[in-house]
């Protein structure tokens, strides 16, 4: 039987790698710790309860006492912007994510976040002050309890928004892969032919595009709660 150490089925990190990059929330989380083992010391945090009060307690800040938090983070952006540019990765380290072209139509979203887009107000409405986890809950719950006559809609828009995609990515593919028609450019002696992109491989983009639509959705309801 074969057997895969740990240390060579999984990338060890980098040590000498930056620190990555301080939110405010975190460092009035790590300010709200501090003051709990002060007041507590030597008592154990129940991390939920403890996770649940600091969110609520961030949420109901104003802007002014926020300041001090973003402030930190601002400084700690430079300092990782600053290590960064000094960081030469090991040999062999994966390479970052291949930057998407912005011009190249994006994935359709699916019966269920078509479902969302119609219900989250709602919920929201009904629930002020609702995280946005709890809300991805309730629709997460609400869905499951929809008949497959209910969901037909949702899945017929759905159907729908994907044939337009598909039309898209090949109007995209003809194109050569980029957003602007070269309908017109002649290549005449001592102008190379333009270099035709990497087609858009649908299957490969799949788990990002669903996690790209997961945070648009994300950031409105961000947007929303700040105003």
């Amino acid at each position: 039987m074969w057997t895969i150490s740990r240390s060579t089925a999984v990338m060890r990190k980098d040590p000498n790698k930056p620190r990555g990059k301080t939110t405010s929330y975190a460092y009035f989380v790590a300010t709200c710790r501090d003051e709990h083992k002060k007041k507590h010391p030597g008592t154990s945090v129940n991390f939920s309860e403890f996770s649940k009060r600091c969110s609520e307690r961030w949420r109901t800040m104003s802007a002014k006492e926020k300041v001090k938090f973003e402030e930190m983070a601002k400084n700690d952006k430079v300092r990782y912007d600053r290590e960064m540019k000094t960081y030469v990765p090991p040999k062999g380290a994966p390479k970052g994510k291949k930057k998407k072209d912005p011009n190249a139509p994006k994935r359709p979203p699916s019966a269920f976040f078509v479902f969302c887009s119609d219900h989250r107000p709602r919920i929201k409405e009904e629930n002020p002050g609702i995280s946005i986890g709890d809300i991805a809950k309730k629709l997460g719950e609400l869905w499951a309890t929809q008949s497959s006559k209910d969901k037909a809609p949702y899945e017929a828009k759905a159907a729908k928004l994907k044939e337009k995609y598909e039309k898209d990515v090949a109007a995209y593919r003809a194109r050569g892969g980029s957003g602007k028609s070269d309908a017109g450019k002649k290549s005449g002696p001592g102008r190379p032919a333009a270099k035709k992109s990497e087609p858009v491989d649908d299957d490969e983009d799949d788990d990002d595009d669903d996690e790209e639509e997961e945070d648009d959705e994300e950031e409105d309801d961000e947007e929303e709660d700040d105003d």
